[in-house]
């Protein structure tokens, strides 16, 4: 893999090769949680070829926020451990015993070629299939990722359309990520030069990004990062 730029964007192609590394590295790391898929877009002569597809993290259930056990919102994706058990949650078992009082969260990590960045676009809806508003799941997202929504332009949510799928989805918005991207490797170069430098890229921006919607880098993950 080429060096990345040293303007905090990547390439199409850095993209998707990152985007492989990426989800391999998810599987390899946290075995127990859901895997990243790479989908590929429905042909429409008016998508944009430059990458022909997106990763995909579907089906994560939470827990209503009304219901007084909160153990059964944990996704297993922040701590493995934070239903306060010894053991860690299987993540599938979770997913597979979700009814109609749990939120079901769907994750796309999608190529902006405007931007030139990763954007992470999400949507919840309940087990009836009802598609949910930010106003009804709001109370889902991480307490301290409230603020830095509200103030952080990197990071504020906007309601658009799946650039594939036609239909209204939440976004983070990518206004701010080259900026950010851009100072945080420039104060490592070391990550810039390396040739694995694309994958680093898009492990550090998800470690932002994913934290404002509750889905963390696991601990594992990370480290296979500083080991690298």
């Amino acid at each position: 893999m080429s060096n990345i730029s040293g303007d905090g964007t990547l390439t199409p192609g850095e993209f998707r090769v990152a985007a492989f590394a990426f989800a391999v590295r998810w599987k390899s790391s946290v075995s127990a949680f859901p895997p990243w898929s790479w989908l590929s877009p429905p042909k429409h002569p008016w998508l944009s070829n430059e990458v022909d597809g997106y990763l995909a993290l579907e089906n994560v259930c939470l827990l209503d926020s009304s219901e007084e056990n909160h153990a059964g919102r944990c996704t297993g994706l922040e701590d493995p451990n934070c239903s306060g058990d010894d053991e860690p949650i299987d993540d599938a078992t979770l997913v597979q015993s979700c009814r109609d009082d749990f939120r079901y969260y769907d994750f796309h990590v999608i190529y902006d070629s405007s931007y030139r960045v990763p954007v992470l676009y999400f949507r919840a809806y309940s087990g009836d299939g009802r598609t949910l508003l930010l106003s009804e799941f709001e109370g889902d997202l991480p307490a301290d990722s409230s603020e830095a929504l509200v103030k952080s332009k990197w990071t504020f949510i906007t309601q658009e359309e799946h650039p594939y799928l036609n239909r209204p989805w939440y976004k983070l918005h990518p206004c701010g990520t080259s900026e950010c991207m851009k100072l945080l490797f420039q104060s490592d170069t070391s990550i810039r030069a390396t040739s694995g430098a694309a994958e680093l890229y898009l492990l550090s921006w998800f470690s932002v990004v994913g934290r404002m919607v509750g889905l963390s880098i696991p601990y594992q993950m990370m480290k296979c990062e500083n080991d690298t």
